[in-house]
């Protein structure tokens, strides 16, 4: 993993881990539910900065080796890169 980017997705799931948590006080305290909803959509933004980090760190490592080692192993990063955007199209 790249320094960088490790550095920086491990503060983001700390953020996520503190958003997390306020989330279940707002439950437990039963807080008027447009600002738990509120709190759930920024921690989905949160994720979703995440995952950014993650594809970025994986473009640039994995996916760049596998496209040099070409042939199957060039087919088998597009497989990927194909099978998360698809994921994540179904979960917007």
């Amino acid at each position: 993993m790249i320094d960088d980017i490790k550095k920086r997705a491990l503060h983001r799931t700390r953020i996520l881990e503190g958003q997390l948590r306020g989330l279940e006080k707002m439950i437990e305290n039963e807080e008027y539910c447009l600002d738990i909803i509120t709190q759930s959509l920024a921690i989905q933004k949160s994720l979703g900065s995440l995952n950014k980090l993650m594809v970025e760190n994986h473009l640039k490592t994995h996916v760049t080796e596998m496209f040099e080692a070409g042939g199957e192993t060039r087919d088998g990063a597009i497989d990927e890169l194909v099978k998360i955007y698809e994921l994540s199209r179904n979960r917007s």
